[in-house]
């Protein structure tokens, strides 16, 4: 990755996973409302959120950092898909008795010990995502692993909690949230960090999601599944690094985390070195608006002229640190400015270490160095221009994050971006996060809840892989390849159930190879819902289409963002034809290639071919049309007396 070469054993890399998946129940979590997401007509209501205290008195970090950004909180609540619970109008129903059984056929799987009891618990969220200010959520088993590369992987805990509202945009300093998502069930498993490399935590991640689709309970698609990755090496902290939806980032995710907290490390060294001390940091941020009033940067000018104002701060012993690169595209710069637009909601800083860049001269610069008292070729000068108030909590925010610095690796909770770099998203919440759900009494687990677990809980890959291969027919390669699949459950499904009219080995091929190389050809088949893909089969099964048009339909699915399958091959004209139809237009190709025939006979085969496939291709069976084109070329030469 990037050509860095990284020995992750010295480093003393750990990593544990946290698997997020929906369940496909009937109900949420805790009220009769459909578990699906929904763009029915709704109602809005506004809210704000406040931190409260967990039950040892004390007020999260997390929580309180959220709830000084001011923001409000508007929601969608769709009529049919959402009431009075995710409104926090009404207490919640008792816990769903279809969710807890998937849960524990899941933990079944794992050989997990399931408790005797449920007690829900509310976990601070006041990021707007949950109505009430927290997640409910609740231990189903404790324990189990799962066996990888023959190494047992153990697993902590398996939970039971509600999903969040659908995020739908920010406004301003208010966001907007659907309310069709909120509530729906999701299973968490946590696995222990001792997952030494980035490729081992993927493929124990497909593993773990490779036995939640086999129990066929779960949902499908973008959103349905994450990934959270607990991340640290030696002398690092441990690091939360949220909502990594695809398997084939977490490699670049984690490779990333260790360049970045190696690099931090290597800086909080060269600080110590320099002789830095914390309170190097407690200085005052000096008033520059004057150095700037005739300034050639738009962004300064544009504040400077709406009446705000540029502060300066030193930071002493950071000259040529700000600008070290600790991933692909961010800088140890890039880490001080998402602290500042998290506490202060300021877009960004200037620092020296980029400077003069942007509109901001040299000569401008000399002059911030000198009202800072900043030494050049020893201190670094950050600069922020904003209105007073914001300006002011941002270089509070700078200073902070200097501190961290002298500290290494600060603990926090990030967002992974597309390209598997991530970014800060706030301080990782501590033990007063946690406390009890007063508005449920506990859940006895029975023995009808034990034994509905047991019917559904998967078979064990080595029965499902012989069954692939003696009762479907599939290659032992294309078996494991099926087995190894994120649509396991899918081609399962569509074999089972055209098994009579589509081979198995097709369904199979279809899923592992056309798909893969479409992928390879740029087409982003994740992006194309599964409910697609399915109808294609079906399509396929009532010879409604021919296999040739499977490839071309999908293509022109993601590129026409037209996922009705059915109405797509008829716009292409890809539905099949009959055989007399068939030979009607090769009739019509012959006679247009007479002479061809005449001069070439069977030798003219090929150039019949091409004409006929042109115009056939994707609407009948090529072994058909061949069929159709030498039978009839053999019958005009037999009349030509060739």
């Amino acid at each position: 990755m990037n050509g860095d070469k990284i020995d992750y054993e010295a480093l003393g890399l750990k990593v544990g996973l946290e698997i997020h998946q929906q369940l496909a129940t009937k109900t949420k979590l805790f009220c009769p409302c459909p578990a699906e997401l929904s763009e029915e007509d709704h109602d809005e209501f506004e809210r704000r959120l406040r931190p409260t205290r967990g039950e040892m008195g004390e007020v999260d970090i997390a929580a309180l950092f959220e709830w000084r950004k001011g923001r409000s909180y508007l929601y969608e609540a769709p009529i049919y898909h959402s009431c009075l619970v995710e409104a926090d109008e009404e207490p919640p129903h008792e816990l769903s008795d279809e969710a807890l059984i998937i849960t524990m056929a899941i933990a079944k799987a794992f050989n997990s010990h399931i408790v005797d009891q449920v007690h829900v618990m509310r976990k601070i969220v006041i990021d707007g995502s949950n109505t009430t200010g927290f997640q409910r959520t609740a231990i189903i088993a404790l324990g189990g692993s799962i066996a990888v590369d023959g190494k047992e992987v153990p697993l902590e805990t398996i939970c039971l909690e509600e999903d969040a509202a659908r995020k739908i945009r920010e406004e301003g300093l208010r966001i907007r949230y659907r309310l069709d998502r909120l509530g729906i069930p999701l299973v968490e498993i946590s696995t222990a960090p001792v997952i030494k490399t980035p490729e081992e935590a993927a493929r124990v991640a497909l593993a773990i999601g490779r036995t939640l689709r086999l129990t066929g309970k779960v949902k499908r698609g973008l959103g349905t599944i994450r990934q959270d990755l607990n991340v640290s090496i030696r002398g690092g902290a441990k690091t939360e690094i949220k909502g990594v939806q695809r398997l084939d980032l977490i490699p670049k995710v984690i490779h990333y985390e260790v360049l970045r907290q190696k690099t931090l490390l290597e800086v909080r060294d060269e600080l110590r070195k320099r002789g830095a001390r914390s309170e190097d940091y407690d200085v005052e941020p000096v008033d520059v608006t004057g150095v700037f009033k005739e300034t050639r940067s738009k962004i300064v000018r544009k504040v400077v002229s709406s009446g705000g104002r540029v502060y300066a701060v030193k930071l002493a012993h950071f000259h040529g640190l700000l600008g070290r690169e600790v991933m692909p595209g961010r800088r140890v710069g890039t880490e001080f400015a998402d602290y500042v637009r998290f506490w202060a909601g300021v877009g960004g800083i200037f620092h020296s270490d980029e400077l003069p860049k942007y509109g901001i001269t040299s000569e401008e610069l000399d002059k911030v160095y000198e009202a800072t008292g900043a030494v050049k070729g020893r201190d670094a000068v950050v600069i922020v221009a904003a209105d007073e108030e914001k300006a002011r909590r941002a270089v509070e925010s700078i200073l902070e994050r200097a501190k961290l610095a002298l500290i290494g690796v600060p603990e926090e909770t990030r967002g992974a971006n597309e390209d598997g770099t991530t970014r800060f998203l706030r301080p990782r919440p501590g033990s007063a996060r946690m406390y009890p759900e007063t508005d449920l009494p506990p859940k006895r687990i029975t023995e009808y809840h034990h034994r509905e677990a047991e019917e559904l809980k998967p078979e064990p890959l080595p029965v499902k892989r012989k069954r692939l291969i003696q009762d479907y027919g599939l290659s032992p390669e294309l078996a494991e390849e099926v087995l190894n699949d994120v649509r396991l459950d899918v081609i399962e499904a569509l074999i089972e159930k055209y098994k009579d009219h589509v081979k198995p080995s097709l369904i199979a091929s279809f899923f592992i190879n056309t798909l893969r190389g479409l992928r390879g050809e740029g087409v982003d088949i994740d992006a194309i819902p599964e409910e697609f893909y399915e109808e294609l089969i079906g399509l396929l099964a009532e010879g409604r289409i021919a296999k040739e048009a499977l490839e071309e339909l999908v293509k022109a699915a993601y590129e026409k963002k037209n996922y009705n399958a059915s109405r797509l091959a008829e716009e292409l004209g890809l539905t099949t034809i009959s055989r007399e139809e068939a030979e009607r237009i090769i009739d019509e190709i012959i006679n247009e290639n007479i002479e061809a025939v005449k001069q070439r006979g069977m030798k003219a085969m090929g150039l019949l071919m091409g004409r006929a496939m042109a115009k056939l291709r994707g609407r009948i069976d090529g072994k058909i049309v061949a069929s159709i084109v030498r039978s009839k070329l053999e019958e005009r030469l037999r009349e030509s007396g060739k």
